[in-house]
């Protein structure tokens, strides 16, 4: 059976605050965890007027909070924004208060513009170059306390949070493979280089002490509603919030639209297209066609469902939704 999980970005809904964003995002993990989704992972992104999720681990500490048998963690900390000693301390923290349920998925890139990873990173030059080493240190800092370590993570040490790569290029396949870690790729947003990392991946994975075999998971969006034009209008949102962030002037998420055409011309349909060539968008019957394609050209170990949508009630219900179509297809896989 293949588990299903989310991934949230605490979209702030036009009009609203971001003290409901990340309300919302604690309903969401409880109605998914009731569900029988496996993981509940938030992003971090940085000067984004349309995402609350910025101090991550402050909000897995509220979700974990809120849920009792999910398992919370980051979909990703940028890894180049911090110490690796914070983030240690940070995650040990949570999984010291929230045991065997706390991961800890790492990303490489900044998670904002240029200007804003300078202001993160004051001081600093870029550490994306560094992005291994800072892996390795961080990973250390999660094994038992050695006699005489001079730098210790407390709380961290010893706690064995598990470490997640993430990425949409080559790179993190790679290293994941290298290390022995699992990987998750990003192709709710970046879908070009799915099916050449998933690959590289697997054909270069070296056991660790973490993980026997290959441990694949891709991010996709889906969309679910009774009908497929009502699912089509609920995706109005996010193409809307795309296409402002491509054109520079991010914002709230839009309530949906009847038509995306007074919204964009047809080179951004072009690019939202593209960038969302994998979301699945429809009724029960037209998403369970379409994750089934995808979980049999993927063959991913793990799948993880991402919907910014504008109404609470939809975005519930379209996750409930997800979960029965999960059901049908681990049923006929059985089969």
């Amino acid at each position: 059976m293949v588990p299903f999980s989310v991934l949230d970005l605490s979209p702030i809904a036009q009009g609203g605050t971001v003290a409901e964003a990340l309300h919302r995002s604690r309903a969401l993990a409880q109605h998914v965890e009731r569900l029988g989704y496996r993981r509940f992972w938030l992003a971090e992104h940085h000067n984004m007027p349309g995402i609350a999720s910025a101090a991550t681990s402050v909000v897995i500490g509220h979700v974990a909070a809120g849920t009792s048998t999910i398992r919370v963690g980051s979909g990703g900390v940028m890894l180049p924004n911090h110490a690796p000693l914070v983030i240690a301390e940070q995650f040990g923290t949570l999984a010291a208060l929230f045991p065997d349920r706390i991961d800890l998925g790492l990303g490489r890139a900044p998670g904002t513009d240029q200007l804003t990873a300078r202001a993160l990173r004051r001081g600093q030059a870029n550490s994306a170059d560094t992005f291994p080493q800072d892996v390795l240190e961080l990973q250390a800092y999660f094994r038992p306390v050695r006699p005489g370590q001079p730098v210790q993570a407390v709380p961290g040490g010893g706690l064995e949070v598990p470490l997640w790569l993430l990425g949409s290029s080559l790179f993190s396949a790679g290293l994941a493979a290298a290390l022995g870690l699992p990987f998750a790729f990003a192709s709710h947003f970046a879908p070009d280089h799915l099916d050449d990392a998933l690959e590289l991946y697997r054909s270069e994975f070296q056991p660790s002490d973490v993980l026997a075999k290959p441990y694949a998971m891709a991010a996709i969006a889906v969309f679910a509603a009774d009908t497929d034009d009502a699912a089509a209008r609920l995706f109005t949102s996010l193409q809307q919030s795309f296409v402002k962030l491509r054109r520079g002037t991010p914002g709230p998420l839009p309530p949906p639209v009847d038509s995306m055409d007074p919204h964009w011309t047809p080179a951004e349909r072009a690019g939202v297209d593209h960038a969302f060539a994998e979301a699945v968008v429809g009724s029960p019957a037209t998403v369970q066609r379409g994750l089934a394609a995808f979980l049999r050209r993927t063959g991913v170990d793990e799948l993880m469902v991402t919907a910014a949508i504008f109404d609470h009630a939809a975005r519930l219900r379209s996750f409930e939704l997800v979960a029965e179509v999960r059901e049908a297809l681990n049923v006929n896989k059985s089969a």
